[in-house]
């Protein structure tokens, strides 16, 4: 008789994470001896600072770095946190009790979403928006209920239309401002009205602000509104604004009580951080402003090339846009027209298209190199994100890339 083993049924509500399938995918054709750009993933590939790197190599050569870890990090990383957000946000946390640092966001959104929800809760979740939100609800057993962010609606929530829906059961509401994909700045308005809905209702508010230092001087924080505590939780990273992605370096930061919670799941799940990447993250959360100045005249450089071409295409942006990805608006799938033009350049467009209007997003990558163009692989296409599984844009000059 064949044994049958079947996984968790909670497995059946996700799949591999999108974006790693692409970037498996570009890895492929890579390897093919194509050169392709990935636009699909806000992935920096500038150094992080200098004495970060140093910070540590020196401390991974030492004998007592390579213990076990505390889950609530070093007193040095807490209170590294605590002083930039005194320092670029204004905002004052206990750095004993109101900080926690987690191997990057996507894993804090993860504890958060295991902390708060029970299965049959239900969770808000913008679309468009980062796909963790949704994934990781759905491995807690949570109930998705998108709400829509419209170009209309300047990508805000829009809380006089939530109000009036059905609430009953909702636990969290997931927000991310600045916003990714469509570059939507922070709001002291927007974060106010989300303190107010979420003491209203009972709801948890999360917000996810990775994308604060990027192409953006005005840096806002859920706490700088009266009493958010109460009812907030904020996601930070060092994974953009200090070109750590791949060190997994962000934080947690929300009231002593939300705080136990959220430690309990995780001081179940992991055993700390390696205690170098701690300290070296610790270093480079002490950077000063020129560091920003420096790293946001690079981005500046390549969005101007970006937006150059998103002219040359015909086009429209707003150019008020934060973070790295420049979102194109206004292609109609019916304007031959425009297809004839995009053919011409050497760009193919192939998907499905479900709404007339698609959303084009150019990220600020890397400059291409010797006197070839690259071939460029797009994965973000049109303005709501569960399209974005089945629509696909492979840009390459002279000829499809096939999937």
């Amino acid at each position: 008789m064949a044994i049958q083993i079947t996984p968790a049924q909670r497995l059946s509500a996700i799949g591999e994470y999108y974006l790693q399938r692409k970037m498996k995918e570009v890895a492929a054709l890579n390897a093919q001896g194509l050169d392709i750009v990935s636009l699909g993933i806000g992935g920096p590939d500038m150094m992080p600072p200098a004495d970060a790197i140093e910070t540590l190599c020196n401390a991974a050569r030492r004998s007592d770095t390579h213990s076990y870890q505390l889950g609530i990090g070093l007193p040095e990383l807490r209170e590294a946190f605590a002083d930039w957000y005194r320092k670029y946000y204004g905002v004052t946390l206990d750095p004993a009790k109101e900080i926690l640092p987690v191997s990057g966001s996507k894993e804090g959104i993860i504890f958060i979403s295991l902390a708060f929800v029970n299965p049959g809760d239900k969770v808000l979740v913008p679309d468009p928006g980062y796909p963790t939100y949704t994934s990781a609800n759905h491995l807690a057993g949570a109930e998705i209920v998108k709400y829509d962010l419209t170009q209309d609606g300047g990508w805000y929530p829009d809380f006089d239309a939530l109000d009036k829906t059905d609430l009953s059961g909702v636990k969290i509401l997931w927000m991310n401002y600045p916003h990714m994909p469509t570059g939507a700045p922070a709001r002291r308005e927007v974060f106010e009205r989300a303190v107010a809905f979420g003491k209203k209702h009972g709801i948890v508010i999360v917000n996810d602000n990775p994308y604060s230092f990027i192409l953006n001087t005005d840096r806002q924080s859920i706490f700088q509104v009266e009493g958010a505590r109460d009812i907030a939780i904020e996601l930070n990273s060092l994974s953009k604004a200090h070109n750590m992605a791949g060190w997994r370096m962000g934080m947690i930061a929300t009231n002593p009580t939300f705080m136990s919670w959220i430690l309990k799941v995780k001081s179940n799940i992991d055993s700390g951080q390696f205690k170098p990447l701690m300290l070296a993250a610790a270093a480079a959360l002490k950077q000063d402003e020129d560091w920003f100045t420096g790293l946001n005249a690079e981005y500046r450089k390549r969005r101007e090339a970006g937006e150059e071409v998103m002219r040359a295409m015909g086009v429209e942006f707003d150019p008020g846009q934060r973070g790295f990805h420049p979102l194109g608006r206004s292609f109609r799938r019916h304007d031959s027209k425009r297809s004839k033009s995009f053919h011409h350049s050497g760009i193919h467009l192939r998907q499905k298209w479900r709404t007339l209007c698609a959303h084009i997003a150019l990220r600020s990558g890397r400059e291409a190199q010797g006197s070839r163009p690259p071939h460029i692989g797009m994965f973000k296409v049109n303005n709501f994100i569960h399209h974005i599984q089945k629509s696909k844009i492979r840009i390459r000059y002279g000829r499809h890339i096939n999937e």
